[in-house]
């Protein structure tokens, strides 16, 4: 690991994270006009920010910067896979990981020497639900800054809850996915669990440093609390439970990463889906098991 990238990883030890984030959730909240379109033009001067396909194209149009962050797009920006079968992509982003979990060990990043993992229970936060998912499969997201970072169902299926973990707030990039022991399930969290053909699954919106707040629709913003214990998250009384394959299910006020777990024999990722590879919402990335077993994986195997 280079020296700098070492660096990197001992200042977000020794930063006040959760200090730093709330200062950056007001200010990404700050109406002034000048301040607001300020900060929106120097985030486009270092990311590459598409506007042509936001639903608001002017950054005048935007309240604040957290509006433009969390932009709409326009209702064609991102066809959904038309087979009724195929598991779409929930976000766009980068494909970190994806292959099976063995047992209860998901990959987090491949290594040189010994490979970082972490498990379903610690993710989870849940002896009982991490039992769905082993030896299933996964597939981890990372949304960069300039990505569109709502968050959309990857299959038709209804919400049964919402937990809300607490952790730290480590970036979740490439270099602290090598560097950060059980990086996902350290980093602040939201578990959304739900019950679908295929049986169980799960979608895990993963926090960062900057990124401490996640909105739920329905359930509003989940925002980290002085009671820093896991808790149940009131499940939506304005709207149905029941989530359409591409349905929107919430956004990162800043970027992060999301975290699809399937149950075994149930579906099957595609071969395309590794490491490195960009995607967008609604491409699929795999499919279900029209018969309900004998589906396997076909992204790659987490190695030993």
């Amino acid at each position: 690991m280079r020296i700098q990238d070492r660096a990197f990883i001992l200042l977000q030890y020794l930063l006040p994270q959760h200090a730093l984030t709330a200062l950056i959730y007001a200010l990404a909240r700050i109406k002034t006009r000048w301040l607001k379109n300020a900060l929106i033009r120097g985030f486009m001067a270092l990311f590459p920010v598409d506007l042509s396909e936001a639903l608001i194209p002017h950054i005048d149009e935007y309240t604040t910067f957290n509006d433009f962050f969390t932009r709409a797009l326009k209702p064609t920006a991102r066809p959904i896979a038309p087979d009724p079968y195929s598991i779409i992509s929930p976000a766009d982003g980068t494909v970190s990981e994806c292959g099976l979990i063995h047992g209860q060990t998901i990959l987090q990043a491949q290594l040189t020497a010994k490979n970082r993992t972490y498990t379903l229970s610690e993710l989870l936060g849940d002896d009982a639900k991490a039992r769905h998912y082993i030896d299933g499969s996964f597939v981890t997201i990372y949304l960069a800054p300039h990505n569109y970072h709502r968050v959309h169902m990857p299959l038709t299926a209804t919400l049964t809850e919402i937990k809300h973990i607490p952790g730290q707030l480590f970036s979740v990039n490439r270099v602290t996915a090598m560097a950060v022991p059980q990086l996902f399930a350290r980093n602040e969290r939201v578990v959304c669990h739900f019950l679908s053909s295929a049986g169980p699954c799960a979608l895990v919106f993963v926090g960062a440093l900057n990124v401490g707040s996640i909105s739920i629709d329905g359930c509003g913003q989940i925002t980290p609390s002085s009671n820093r214990k896991p808790n149940t998250i009131e499940l939506p009384q304005n709207r149905s439970l029941n989530f359409s394959r591409g349905e929107q299910l919430g956004y990162f006020n800043m970027g992060s990463t999301v975290i699809v777990l399937m149950p075994r024999d149930q579906s099957t990722f595609d071969s395309h889906l590794v490491a490195g590879v960009n995607i967008n919402m609604g491409e699929r990335i795999g499919a279900l098991s029209p018969s309900g077993s004998h589906a396997t994986c076909n992204a790659p195997f987490l190695r030993s």
